[in-house]
């Protein structure tokens, strides 16, 4: 990553501020607040279109494009979340060390976990729960989006993830309704 993207984003982060910026692998722009960057992905508290914030969505710093900071919505933004009484997160308890970090520390910080395959299946995500990271793999026991755990594991690639989100709505309804995974 270019020293001006990572030299934006570490002010982000200093300052608590809001940034935009765009991605390959989907249209449209990521906005939010940096919390946390490791070697090769940062962590960010993500701010909806309903200028509400929504988990967290972590991503690898060599898919940035077009960083916007400061972000031209910024004050807006915040007199928005300010009226509804909504506050800045905190940092989650996730490491940034590495993907195997990432995954593991996650996985043990809220019960649902996201991944994106995004070159290798591009429009979809698994959910679940994270079960080991070992050789450049993730086993993930998935949730379906009826909230129905699989019976079986899934395998995937470490180098294949594009994206990991965690502690947001969706993984919070999928939780509520489907519950622990069963007993392996």
């Amino acid at each position: 990553m270019p020293d001006a993207r990572l030299a934006k984003l570490t002010a982000a982060l200093r300052d608590k501020k809001l940034v935009r910026f765009t991605r390959p692998f989907e249209a449209g722009t990521v906005n939010g607040y940096v919390m946390d960057i490791g070697p090769r992905w940062f962590v960010l508290a993500v701010l909806s279109d309903h200028i509400r914030l929504n988990g967290y969505q972590c991503f690898r710093l060599s898919d940035v494009r077009n960083l916007q900071l400061p972000h031209p919505f910024e004050a807006f933004a915040a007199a928005a979340m300010k009226a509804r009484g909504e506050r800045r997160r905190k940092k989650p308890r996730v490491s940034t060390a590495g993907i195997a970090e990432l995954l593991l520390s996650a996985s043990k910080a809220f019960p649902l976990v996201t991944i994106h395959l995004e070159k290798v299946d591009p429009g979809t995500c698994q959910i679940g729960r994270v079960l080991q990271v070992t050789g450049g793999w993730l086993e993930l026991q998935e949730i379906d989006p009826s909230a129905k755990w699989d019976a079986d594991t899934t395998l995937h690639f470490l180098r294949d993830i594009t994206r990991i989100d965690f502690g947001g709505e969706y993984e919070e309804a999928l939780h509520l309704v489907g519950g622990r995974p069963p007993k392996r």
